[in-house]
C-alpha cells in the first residue's frame, strides 16, 4: 500500500480536484483506492456525497491523530489519495509522516509559489530523518491553454529544488462539472482532460517503483 497526499497550505490550488481525479485514473488502472479527506471544509466528501454510485471509496479523517493510524486501517488498498487541508500545520504534518509521495499542486501564480515555502521546508526536513521519504513532487496546475504561464511557473519553482511533473493540469469546464455531480474527467467525453490526469498518475508510479527498487 503507498499513500499519496495532494497537500499545499493554500487554498484554491486544486487539491481536491487532483486527488479526485488522481484516485478514480488509478482505480481506472485496476487498482484498490481509499481517498481520504483531510479537511474539516470536507469538499471531497461533499463531492463523494453528490453520486451514489461513486466507485471509489472514501473516509474522513480530519484530526492529525486519526492520520496517524492510516497505515495500518488503509493496508488493505493498493493506493491512498490524501485531498490535504488548508493552513492546518498540524494536519499537514502528519499527512507528510505518512505518506510515500506527497504532490503539490500549483497555480501559475507568484502567490501559489510564495505559499509553498513552508510545505517544503517540512518535506525536506521530515525527508533528512527518513532517508527521502517521501519523495515529493510539484505539478503546475489550473494552466491556461497557449500561454507562457506554464512554463514560468517551473523555473520559478527550481529555486525549492524539487521535482516538477512533466505533466500540467490545465483549466477546463470538465473539472468543475464533473465535480458537481460527484464524478471525475472519466465520466466525460474529454480525451484530454483523462489523458493528462492519466499522465500525471503514471508519473507518480514510476517515482514510487523507482523508490521501491531502491529500498530493495
Amino acid at each position: 500500500m503507498s499513500i499519496i497526499s495532494v497537500l499545499n497550505p493554500k487554498g484554491g490550488s486544486g487539491k481536491t480536484t487532483i486527488s479526485t481525479n488522481l484516485a478514480r485514473s488509478l482505480h481506472e488502472m485496476g487498482y484498490s483506492v481509499l481517498i481520504v479527506d483531510s479537511d474539516p471544509q470536507g469538499s471531497a466528501r461533499d463531492w463523494h456525497a453528490a453520486c451514489e454510485d461513486n466507485p471509489i471509496e472514501l473516509v474522513a479523517l480530519d484530526r492529525p491523530n486519526n492520520v496517524k493510524t492510516l497505515t495500518s486501517m488503509a493496508a488493505n488498498y493498493d493506493y491512498v489519495v490524501i485531498d490535504g487541508a488548508a493552513k492546518l500545520e498540524d494536519m499537514i504534518a502528519a499527512c507528510i509522516k505518512v505518506s510515500d509521495f506527497v504532490l503539490i499542486p500549483v497555480q501559475p501564480s507568484p502567490y501559489d509559489i510564495w505559499a509553498a515555502s513552508d510545505l517544503v521546508d517540512f518535506i525536506k526536513a521530515r525527508q533528512e530523518v527518513t532517508d527521502g521519504s517521501p519523495r515529493a513532487g510539484f505539478v503546475v496546475s489550473r494552466v491556461v491553454e497557449g500561454t507562457r504561464l506554464g512554463s514560468d511557473v517551473r523555473t520559478a519553482l527550481d529555486d525549492y529544488a524539487l521535482p516538477v511533473c512533466e505533466t500540467t493540469i490545465t483549466q477546463r469546464q470538465v473539472y468543475p462539472q464533473t465535480a458537481s455531480e460527484g464524478l471525475t474527467v472519466f465520466d466525460a467525453d474529454n480525451a484530454k482532460a483523462r489523458a493528462e490526469t492519466t499522465a500525471l498518475s503514471n508519473e507518480i508510479l514510476a517515482v514510487l517503483a523507482t523508490a521501491t527498487r531502491e529500498v530493495a
